[in-house]
């Protein structure tokens, strides 16, 4: 089901509600093709924090996150030594969890080795080979959890030392930093961000 157009007069995929930073993250995050390393690597971090959890928490808590990680600077991250671990571990204003904590620094190290190779929007890309998939389902349930694809890569981030990275998690990454776009058809961003698809595939095609 489709929302029904909102006071600006768009239609929009139903899971962001009424909530103004939702929806602001919906229409201007969700579903553009992203290629910087950094990025990338900060929002599947966060799509790993979020397991068990709805986004909106981690949404409300990104700032809060990127000030105790240190921006998401991978090299930063890997460094992180019992002291600095400790400090996050108190941390009120991210989510505590010593496990997670501990993955992400796990990952910073396996993200250290991809960059050595290629770099990391390169290594996620390949995966597409760097064109977007466009699907077009007309209803919410009808998307996926995982799929085939998010299988793989969560494989391989898996063999490469990436923590919390399962195929539901490595999914909703692909789908939020536009390697999928799975806004509804109806909502007014599935052709935005096939448009955006279009210029990334001919920049990748260069």
């Amino acid at each position: 089901m489709t929302k029904l157009p909102q006071s600006d007069g768009k239609i929009r995929c139903t899971w962001p509600g009424e909530d103004p930073l939702y929806v602001a993250y919906h229409d201007e995050e969700w579903g553009v093709p992203e290629f910087d390393d950094r990025a990338l690597f900060e929002k599947l971090i966060l799509d790993g924090f979020q397991a068990g959890l709805s986004w909106i928490t981690i949404l409300r808590r990104r700032e809060s996150f990127r000030r105790a990680f240190d921006n998401f600077d991978p090299e930063k991250m890997a460094r992180y030594g019992p002291k600095k671990l400790a400090s996050l571990m108190r941390d009120e204003s991210i989510i505590r969890n010593k496990a997670k904590i501990e993955g992400a620094v796990s990952s910073a190290q396996a993200y250290l080795a991809i960059q050595e190779n290629g770099g990391f929007a390169a290594y996620l890309w390949g995966f597409v080979d760097g064109e977007p998939i466009q699907n077009r389902f007309r209803r919410r349930d009808q998307l996926p959890a995982s799929t085939p694809l998010s299988e793989k890569i969560s494989k391989d981030l898996k063999s490469r030392g990436f923590k919390f990275c399962g195929p539901t998690i490595v999914y909703a990454f692909c789908q939020a930093v536009g390697m999928v776009n799975d806004h509804v058809v109806p909502c007014w961003r599935h052709e935005a961000c096939a448009k955006l698809a279009r210029l990334a595939t001919h920049r990748t095609a260069k």
